[in-house]
């Protein structure tokens, strides 16, 4: 265990437009959490709300109702695994390595079983569900090699973090509610597909962007002799 007395924590760059806000209230929250709660019952529980998001998604393809419940269950996954790490924080009990492991680990799998659900609802072509998965898992891999690399890990781009985008969804899930197909271009689409393939260009660019930038990070600390 040796080497865990060298270990050094990547600085987190958080600066998404809800950030500042965010913060107040997860501090807020922290501090009146009861003492038999601690950070793995939290990250639990975000866990089971992205789980339980994606199968309301799947559910709704019978009854559309169920739309409503994911807004709930996003609300919980939004609870569990913004807090966890600002309660361990404001307890001084961080666990560097273990919590940067099983918080973005369970992020994966919980996202997994989202975008697997929106692409078995019904509302949702499955090739934009796998596209969109695609991307965030290798915006994801970018993201923690540059933590690895850099020693910044990028919590937010171009001001969009997953509270913003959990905010987009549950306006993209009222909207559904009334609204399941569109016209576009003369041609009718579901609406989740429209927003799906603008979240696949979306993220693209931001591979791309911090791909290159990072790339060049890296190469103008590490110049050729």
């Amino acid at each position: 265990m040796g080497a865990s007395d060298q270990f050094k924590d990547a600085a987190r760059d958080q600066s998404s437009f809800l950030a500042p806000l965010e913060k107040k209230a997860l501090v807020w929250m922290a501090h009146r959490m009861p003492a038999w709660i601690n950070s793995d019952h939290l990250t639990l529980l975000g866990f089971l709300g992205m789980s339980l998001a994606g199968l309301c998604y799947w559910l709704a393809r019978w009854n559309r109702l169920a739309l409503l419940a994911v807004i709930v269950c996003l609300a919980v996954n939004w609870f569990g695994d913004s807090l966890d790490g600002t309660l361990a924080r404001v307890r001084n009990q961080q666990r560097p390595r273990y919590g940067f492991y099983v918080d973005h680990i369970t992020d994966a799998f919980g996202t997994l079983f989202l975008l697997v659900g929106m692409a078995f609802s019904g509302y949702m072509t499955e090739w934009v569900g796998v596209g969109l998965l695609i991307l965030y898992m290798m915006l994801s891999i970018q993201s923690y090699l540059a933590a690895y690399a850099l020693g910044t890990f990028q919590l937010s781009f171009w001001k969009f973090s997953p509270t913003e985008l959990r905010l987009l969804l549950v306006a993209g899930n009222v909207a559904l509610l009334f609204r399941p197909v569109v016209r576009l271009a003369g041609g009718r689409y579901f609406l989740f597909d429209v927003g799906g393939v603008i979240g696949m260009v979306g993220m693209s660019l931001m591979l791309v962007v911090f791909s290159i930038r990072t790339t060049r990070a890296l190469y103008q600390a590490e110049p050729l002799p």
